[in-house]
């Protein structure tokens, strides 16, 4: 209700209206919340809040496509491509190397999976964190002195590594950081923040194209109305908490490895499509994580770095590389990059799911 889906909620809590640009128009969309305590997902067992984990998600998840194709067998020759963001750079490629592993023990096609593609993606932990004080120090929000005792003091393989004197001099760098980065949205750091989040009797005048900061509030409120709750089918069984954006039901994490670049090249090995794509003002995995991670994989490059358009302007930039993956950055998208650029979203997941290159010239639109 915030990204890619066919509805947005207006800013009195209570109506919708219409994203134009939603992935529906690109592909029949399935939306799956993982694991068991995140909205409206649940388990009967309450010790499984408990025992969450990258693994357990992942066979959570096949299970439930496997039981939903039965339920659903018209969709079973489709192709099928995976998608998510943030975290799900975990959650994506573990769950597309289960379906792999299946297919291989079954010696079928018991999901026809044909790619996937993850957008601003928990990849490897040491790229990801140096990407992100990298970032943060090319877009002035940090002084080079601080990036720098980042640098010297602070192992970002491991904390447990430094000395004493390391990791008095780390804190005191990473909690200047946190100070300068405290105020600004971290997740596109140069979005508005929402300074007020009551609901309006009235709706304000609806953007998909300018995404609205205090779009969490709304959803929250929509989705906690008993009436749409019922019309959705969901929280049948009446949970003792309420939807939120982010889960408080899940208090411990169990397994969560520090990179997923073996699972990434296991998946180009079978010939899957992949793409990583990237908003260029992301300041939580930002594109220098992202492409720092990419570089760890050693993969030669089969199309060189070049900007790619939509309507006449540089929608971002891309580059292929030989194995068939594929990175693209999106110009002005935050982390979320679909709430912040629907279009250019919209144009970029047609291109991977039709397996065509980004356009390298302005004369297609």
């Amino acid at each position: 209700m915030e990204e890619i889906g066919p509805f947005r909620v207006h800013s009195d809590g209570k109506t919708l209206y219409r994203n134009r640009y939603s992935w529906n128009h690109a592909a029949n969309v399935l939306f799956l919340e993982s694991p068991a305590g995140v909205g409206f997902s649940y388990s009967n067992t309450t010790s499984d809040y408990d025992r969450s984990g990258d693994s357990k998600t992942a066979v959570d998840n096949y299970v439930f496509l496997i039981n939903w194709l039965e339920r659903f067998p018209e969709y079973k020759e489709r192709d099928f491509y995976i998608s998510g963001e943030s975290y799900a750079g975990h959650y994506v490629p573990q769950l597309a190397h289960t379906i792999l592993l299946h297919n291989k023990k079954a010696n079928t096609t018991l999901i026809n999976l044909k790619g996937i593609i993850i957008g601003n993606a928990v990849i490897n932990d040491e790229t990801d964190v140096k990407g992100m004080y990298d970032f943060f120090k090319s877009h002035a929000l940090i002084s080079d002195e601080t990036a720098y005792r980042i640098s010297k003091y602070c192992n970002l393989e491991s904390e447990n590594n430094m000395d004493a004197e390391s990791s008095t001099e780390c804190n005191a760098a990473t909690d200047e950081v946190n100070r300068d980065t405290y105020n600004i949205d971290i997740y596109n750091i140069y979005a508005p923040l929402c300074h007020d989040s009551s609901l309006t009797v009235q709706p304000k005048e609806p953007s998909v194209v300018n995404f609205d900061p205090c779009s969490d509030n709304y959803v929250y409120a929509y989705l906690n109305r008993a009436d749409v709750q019922e019309a959705i089918h969901a929280n049948v069984t009446k949970l003792d908490h309420g939807w939120e954006p982010c889960s408080n039901i899940i208090t411990t994490w169990g397994d969560s490895p520090s990179t997923v670049i073996p699972l990434l090249r296991e998946l180009l090995a079978n010939r899957l499509r992949v793409w990583i794509f990237s908003g260029d003002i992301d300041g939580r995995i930002p594109v220098t994580s992202t492409k720092y991670s990419i570089q760890k994989m050693n993969l030669r490059i089969k199309t060189k770095w070049h900007p790619w358009y939509l309507d006449g302007e540089v929608g971002g930039y891309t580059q292929v590389y030989k194995g068939d993956l594929t990175l693209a950055t999106v110009r002005g998208a935050g982390h979320q990059v679909p709430s912040y650029q629907p279009k250019r979203a919209l144009s970029l997941i047609k291109h991977f799911l039709a397996g065509t290159p980004l356009p390298d010239t302005s004369r297609y639109i």
